[in-house]
């Protein structure tokens, strides 16, 4: 088998595996997908656009899954999305240098090796509705890094509905899949001129995640403990992440 082809397999295989186990806790994969392509050396104006695609795809189906179970909070959401999705097209607009975007990303897929390898529950706390006001600014921040990054921001906002006992766990994960859903269309949308960049390769990489993301998705919103799963996929965003930082 020729090597082109060999690598084009293990990218839809790791594609649909990171669809599957993110969806499970109601996220796209999108760091997933960037530490794939980090390992691979593919150039950011590749990678984030790329990402962001495949973000939008699992998302939805994400999204789509926990609501129908009863998994959403409007009110929550929309204190979140209603300064976020601004901030990722902003965010999606900006070019930074190689050097800085690579630290950048390399800091967000350590962080998100964090929230895979570390199951965080919110069942036994009283649950308290977060201030609008501090959510629109927290909101904002996960934006602009959602846009600069290429990351749908499910990553941020999980741990601190989750921490601070703003909202259930399966609630969260409703929550965080509409909210990576309208950030990477926002973000996808500012980046929108690196369209362009997207490998001929993307509609696999596309079926791939589709596939994975009704798996996963279908599996978390029911009952699916992927803790250890998660926790070996935590490593591999970690060696990403520090190849990023240091060459």
């Amino acid at each position: 088998m020729e090597p082109e082809i060999l690598s084009q397999i293990l990218i839809v295989a790791a594609v649909f595996l990171v669809a599957v186990l993110y969806s499970s806790v109601g996220h796209a994969g999108a760091s997933g997908y960037l530490a794939v392509m980090a390992l691979l050396s593919v150039a950011p104006n590749v990678s984030r656009p790329t990402a962001l695609v495949l973000n939008i795809f699992v998302a939805a189906i994400a999204a789509f899954q926990f609501t129908r179970a009863g998994f959403f909070d409007w009110r929550i959401f929309l204190s979140f999305a209603a300064a976020s999705v601004p901030f990722a097209f902003v965010g999606g607009m900006i070019v930074l240098p190689t050097s800085v975007h690579k630290i950048l990303l390399g800091a967000v897929l350590l962080i998100a090796a964090a929230r895979l390898a570390w199951s965080w529950t919110a069942e036994e706390r009283q649950i308290v509705a977060p201030s609008v006001w501090l959510a629109l600014i927290l909101g904002a921040l996960m934006g602009l890094l959602s846009g600069l990054t290429g990351v749908g921001g499910g990553i941020f906002l999980t741990p601190v509905l989750l921490l601070t006992g703003w909202t259930e766990t399966k609630k969260a994960a409703g929550i965080s899949a509409m909210f990576i859903l309208v950030n990477s269309i926002s973000g996808l949308l500012g980046n929108y001129a690196q369209i362009s960049n997207l490998p001929s390769s993307v509609w696999a990489w596309i079926a791939a995640a589709i596939a994975g993301g009704f798996i996963g998705s279908t599996l978390g919103s029911q009952k699916f403990n992927s803790t250890t799963l998660r926790r070996v996929l935590s490593v591999v965003l970690v060696i990403a992440g520090l190849k990023l930082i240091f060459t």
